[in-house]
């Protein structure tokens, strides 16, 4: 009987420490994934989803928190795959796009009397 109750928490003790390990991996992945994405934004990455292409599994977290060399990994992939960062010319197009007009209210002499009335009644709502 008290082999049994041994060998039970024995076998528990044993998952949960199985369980803290893969919760501690898990949490070191979302970091690193954090900190990357931060340093990409800061490096100009246009698309994001470029992180997947880093073997994250080789990258370190530091006692401060931080991956290890993100600034020296994301320069390297820059260099590999510069189209997932901005600032880089276009093959397509090399004009821009064009700078949106601000908008203007439409004079009472360009609305019809029902878009007028409309926009009268507007007006007094607000007074």
């Amino acid at each position: 009987m008290n082999d049994e109750v041994t060998e039970d928490w024995r076998a528990r003790a044993e998952a949960a420490e199985a369980a803290l390990e893969q919760a501690g991996a898990e949490a070191k992945a979302r970091i690193i994934r954090a900190e990357l994405k931060a340093e990409a934004v800061k490096a100009g990455m246009v698309d994001l989803d470029g992180l997947k292409l880093i073997e994250a599994s080789a990258l370190q977290v530091n006692e401060d928190g931080e991956v290890e060399d993100a600034p020296a990994v994301l320069a390297k992939l820059k260099r590999a795959k510069p189209w997932l960062f901005g600032g880089g010319k276009s093959s397509s197009s090399t004009s821009s796009a064009p700078k949106p007009e601000p908008l203007r209210q439409r004079m009472a002499s360009e609305m019809s009397r029902d878009e007028w009335l409309s926009a009268r009644a507007a007006l007094l709502k607000r007074r």
